[in-house]
C-alpha cells in the first residue's frame, strides 16, 4: 500500500506540474509608447488629428471638384491640336496633318503662325501677336450645319488664292458629312482671307483655322466618316486632334501620303492646279517664318444630276 500511494502522490504531482504548464500566461498592458516631436503631440491630441485629416480630405476633393468645372469653360481652345509623338515615324508625320510640328526630336508643337490680313491676325512674320480686327464674317459657331446638300448631285469648289486658283472635286458620296460640312463654310465666305498656316513639302498645305495658330477651328467638330479611298497627291481631308475632328481645319496632300490611310478620312481631290498647291509658302510654326498665303474666296458649284429622259 505504501509504494501504491508514492506512486499516486508522484502522478498527481506530475499532473499539477503539467497543468501549471498549459495555463496561459496573464496579459498585462505595458502602456503607449511615447513618441517623440511632433508625432507625440499628434499621440496625446489624437481628436485633433482626426478631425484635421477629414477636413483636408473634404477641402481636396472640393478643390478637385470645382477646378475641374471652371477648366471645362475657363482658357481652353474650341479644337486642341495638340498631339504627343515620341520618335520620328510615320504617325509623327500625321501629327502635322493634325496641325502640329514636327521636329527633329520627333516632338509635335502646336502651329504659331499667321499671315497678315484684313480680317484675322493672330502672329505676324516675326511672331508678334497682334490684335484681331473687326470681322463681319462669323468664324465661330455653336455646332456643326445642318445637312442641306443633295448628295445626288456633283459638287466642285475653287479656291482662289494670292499664289492662284486650286479646283477641286468633292465625294458627297463618300464623305456626305464632311462635304456639306465645307460647303457650308465655304458658301458664308467662312475661309475667306485665312491662310495657309502649314505648307510641309512633300506633304501637305493646311488652312482653316481663323487665328492661324492650329489651336483653333470653327468652334465645333465633326463626327468621323470612315471610307476607303487613299492619300495620292492631291487629297483633300479634315485635319483631327485624336480622335477629334476639326469643324474647319482642312489639308491637301502635295505627295502620295500612305501612312494616312485609315486615319484620315478623304472628301475630295484636286482636279486642276496641284501646282498651285505645291507652289504655297513653305511655313513650319515659330518665330520669323514668312507670312501664309490667303485664300481669297472659294466658289462652290453645285450640278444636278444629267437629265436621264
Amino acid at each position: 500500500m505504501t509504494r501504491e500511494r508514492q506512486q499516486r502522490r508522484r502522478r498527481e504531482r506530475q499532473r499539477k506540474r503539467r497543468d501549471e504548464r498549459q495555463q496561459p500566461v496573464p496579459y498585462e498592458p505595458i502602456g503607449k509608447m511615447p513618441l517623440p516631436g511632433i508625432m507625440g503631440w499628434f499621440q496625446s491630441h489624437t481628436r485633433i488629428f482626426y478631425v484635421g485629416g477629414i477636413a483636408v480630405m473634404v477641402l481636396s476633393l472640393g478643390a478637385i471638384f470645382f477646378g475641374t468645372q471652371g477648366g471645362l469653360n475657363s482658357g481652353q481652345p474650341l479644337t486642341s491640336d495638340i498631339v504627343s509623338t515620341s520618335t520620328p515615324s510615320p504617325d509623327s508625320t500625321a501629327a502635322a496633318a493634325d496641325g502640329d510640328e514636327v521636329d527633329g526630336d520627333g516632338h509635335a508643337h502646336a502651329d504659331a503662325e499667321a499671315a497678315d490680313d484684313g480680317h484675322a491676325h493672330a502672329a505676324d512674320a516675326d511672331g508678334d501677336d497682334a490684335a484681331v480686327e473687326d470681322d463681319p464674317i462669323q468664324r465661330v459657331y455653336a455646332a456643326p450645319p445642318p445637312f442641306e446638300i443633295d448628295v445626288t448631285h456633283s459638287y466642285e469648289v475653287v479656291i482662289l488664292t494670292e499664289k492662284g486658283e486650286i479646283r477641286l472635286e468633292l465625294f458627297p458620296d463618300e464623305a456626305p458629312g464632311y462635304v456639306n460640312n465645307f460647303v457650308f463654310l465655304a458658301r458664308n465666305r467662312f475661309y475667306d482671307g485665312l491662310v495657309f498656316h502649314r505648307v510641309v513639302a512633300g506633304f501637305i498645305a493646311q488652312a482653316g483655322d481663323p487665328t492661324a495658330t492650329g489651336f483653333s477651328g470653327s468652334g465645333y467638330s465633326l463626327p468621323e466618316e470612315k471610307n476607303s479611298l487613299r492619300f495620292e497627291a492631291g487629297m483633300l481631308s479634315m485635319a483631327k486632334a485624336g480622335a477629334s475632328v476639326n469643324g474647319s481645319q482642312f489639308f491637301i496632300t502635295l505627295e502620295p501620303a500612305p501612312h494616312l490611310n485609315g486615319d484620315f478620312t478623304i472628301f475630295g481631290r484636286v482636279i486642276e492646279g496641284l501646282d498651285v498647291v505645291r507652289a504655297l509658302t513653305k511655313r513650319e510654326p515659330g518665330a520669323g517664318q514668312p507670312p501664309g498665303d490667303r485664300i481669297l474666296s472659294i466658289e462652290v458649284l453645285e450640278e444636278p444630276p444629267a437629265d436621264s429622259g
